[in-house]
């Protein structure tokens, strides 16, 4: 189930009225029920995988918990197994098996290793990493595992971030769960309401408007097409991928914030950054500071010298990528913002902390060019797709410099750059009290028509669906 269908407009209101009409707790399980219904709405075969994994991190959890020292690291071992294992089957096993396979061939032997085949279940790579920093928190003592099993399965399959985040830590979501909450308020419920149809529009009016481009560049041989083509279709998949992402986090945290449960953000202006150790300090965050601390921290972080932060840096980058997909253009992806960053650092640079003005442009530039370079590699379908995009980009061939697809994209990246600037000054607040009636009324009437119209005809998923 995806929040821009027809499914999903009456799933919404009954889960809200069930919610909020039984007593509080109950409300645990209604959430849990919902949550189970949303994801197997896909497929109901995986929840036994979502099932086995809660099962194993509860019971993990509690064990952790009341045994010594010795013990509670072999513990989180067989956590980061477990699900690292399902992870690593449904995932990379087959990547990882053509690898060694075409390896054996370059050098004269025949390798005919059986693959898996298997499907990749929509939200893997979310909810493990989920359980795996739950057993890690509970292992350095941050938290205490709670002893009910609703409560935990609750927080795992969380509906509205389960299958594209954020990634949510226990420390804050858990004890938002386990406390009962108290009534929602008619701002709470203004302000839920603004920030979904803000995720609805950016998903609708911005992502998918820009999809055919993007994929019509990337989907097409790079021989057949025109620099400026290609240029529309690289431009636009940057555009459209924030659109997208920050789309869905905006509808999580709108729905979430109706069950008067509040996620973190996970954008903050990304492409206002002003060098790459910003742009990750504002982009997929739940996901940059899970690397930093349950990866880059215990790799040694910045603490054992230069050289060892550099191959840290590239690690977890390297590793962020592969955690995108299993594919050599993921890899390259991350060795490219691990390079960036430990280039970055190494000449001295940090986040900047002043707030952003005219004069930073020429930096907020060169870094959304540089990012959007790094994104041909992960939209390509391999490394060598890639590589002709990014030769016929270079080609400058072309008898059309300026084309109306060219001029969409444009707008729509100033669209996307409006709603930053209508979301950076907190425009939902006046919305939420009741006041400019009229505009929230447009941006309602607007997102519904835009279901309305999306739902009698073929949906785009959200792009991170498939990680």
């Amino acid at each position: 189930m995806i929040f821009n269908s027809a499914a999903f407009a009456v799933f919404i209101p009954i889960v809200l009225a069930t919610y909020w009409t039984v007593p509080k707790r109950f409300q645990n399980f209604v959430l849990l029920v919902a949550s189970y219904v949303f994801y197997g709405w896909w497929d109901w075969r995986f929840l036994s995988l979502l099932v086995f994994s809660t099962l194993v991190d509860y019971n993990i959890g509690l064990a952790m918990h009341r045994s010594p020292d010795t013990r509670r690291r072999n513990l989180l071992w067989l956590s980061i197994a477990v699900n690292l294992g399902i992870l690593g089957a449904f995932k990379y096993f087959d990547f990882f098996v053509d690898t060694a396979s075409d390896a054996l061939g370059s050098i004269g032997l025949d390798a005919n290793p059986p693959l898996l085949r298997l499907v990749l279940p929509v939200g893997i790579s979310f909810y493990t990493f989920q359980t795996i920093s739950y057993s890690f928190d509970i292992y350095r003592r941050r938290i205490e595992p709670t002893p009910f099993l609703v409560d935990f399965a609750t927080y795992v399959a969380f509906f509205p971030q389960l299958v594209a985040g954020p990634i949510e830590r226990a420390q804050n979501l858990l004890p938002q769960i386990t406390t009962p909450r108290g009534r929602l308020n008619e701002s709470q419920f203004r302000s839920g309401v603004t920030l979904f149809f803000f995720g609805l529009f950016k998903k609708i009016a911005v992502a998918d408007m820009l999809a055919p481009l993007v994929e019509n560049g990337f989907g097409n041989d790079a021989e057949t097409l025109t620099t400026t083509e290609v240029l529309v279709a690289v431009v636009g998949f940057s555009i459209q991928i924030y659109a997208d992402f920050s789309g869905y986090t905006d509808m999580a945290r709108g729905v979430s914030r109706l069950l008067n449960i509040e996620l973190m953000r996970n954008f903050e202006q990304p492409y206002l950054s002003r060098n790459i150790t910003e742009f990750w300090q504002r982009w997929h965050i739940s996901l940059s500071t899970w690397l930093r601390d349950y990866l880059y921290i215990p790799l040694g972080g910045n603490r054992s010298g230069k050289v060892k932060t550099y191959r840290n840096l590239l690690i977890t980058m390297l590793l962020g990528g592969l955690w995108h997909g299993a594919g050599t253009n993921f890899i390259v992806w991350g060795a490219l913002h691990g390079g960036a960053l430990a280039l970055h650092r190494s000449l001295g640079g940090r986040a900047p902390t002043a707030s952003i003005g005219l004069r930073h442009m020429p930096k907020v530039m060169g870094t959304f060019v540089y990012v959007t370079f790094a994104w041909v590699f992960f939209r390509a379908p391999d490394f060598s797709g890639a590589v002709s995009l990014i030769a016929q980009l270079f080609s400058f061939e072309t008898n059309n410099p300026v084309s109306w697809d060219l001029v969409l994209v444009v707008l729509a990246g100033l669209t996307l750059l409006l709603t930053d600037v209508l979301q950076r000054f907190e425009v939902d607040r006046p919305l939420a009290k009741g006041e400019w009636p009229a505009i929230a009324g447009a941006l309602a009437g607007l997102s519904i028509l835009a279901v309305v119209i999306t739902s009698s005809g073929p949906q785009t998923p959200f792009i991170y669906f498939q990680f």
